[in-house]
């Protein structure tokens, strides 16, 4: 089957980083992260959601497990900032170029400071969204870090 390329595969490619993709049939409406993770048969601590979050006009990028819940108090300490807010995800499309359920790490129309939950960096590969529904991609967190300029650090609650 040939699978169309997302642009954060397409940056991945040109990174060189190696992927594997994971892809998972979204017909029933099931895209939240614990459904994912299970549809694409791999742990949930090993499976990422990507949030985007703003200070005033600053926006942020934190990536954590998907049965976890953002920890916004060690999100703002992260960031640098005093208070930190989710982005509404009516605006999440006119600032990353991706929707709710595809919103990739990797590849948004401009780079945002991304952390990366502690956790990831005990695993071997974790899985984030490959920019759209239905597909994962699963790569070293280390690798992911490199391909976003990352930084590990304590998000969740």
């Amino acid at each position: 089957m040939q699978v169309s390329k997302t642009n954060a595969l397409r940056i991945l490619d040109a990174h060189k980083i190696p992927y594997e993709i994971l892809s998972y049939d979204n017909e029933d409406g099931q895209i939240h992260g614990t459904a994912v993770a299970e549809k694409v048969g791999r742990p949930p601590e090993s499976v990422f959601k990507t949030l985007v979050s703003h200070s005033s006009s600053n926006l942020y990028v934190f990536v954590i497990p998907v049965a976890e819940e953002l920890d916004l108090k060690k999100a703002a300490k992260a960031a640098g900032v005093k208070k930190i807010e989710m982005l509404p995800v009516k605006d999440l499309q006119k600032w990353t170029g991706y929707i709710r359920g595809g919103c990739s790490p990797v590849g948004m129309k401009k780079h945002y400071p991304t952390f990366i939950d502690r956790s990831a960096e005990t695993l071997e590969k974790i899985a984030v969204s490959a920019g759209k529904i239905g597909m994962q991609m699963e790569l070293p967190p280390g690798r992911l870090a490199e391909a976003v300029s990352a930084t590990f650090t304590e998000l969740v609650k």
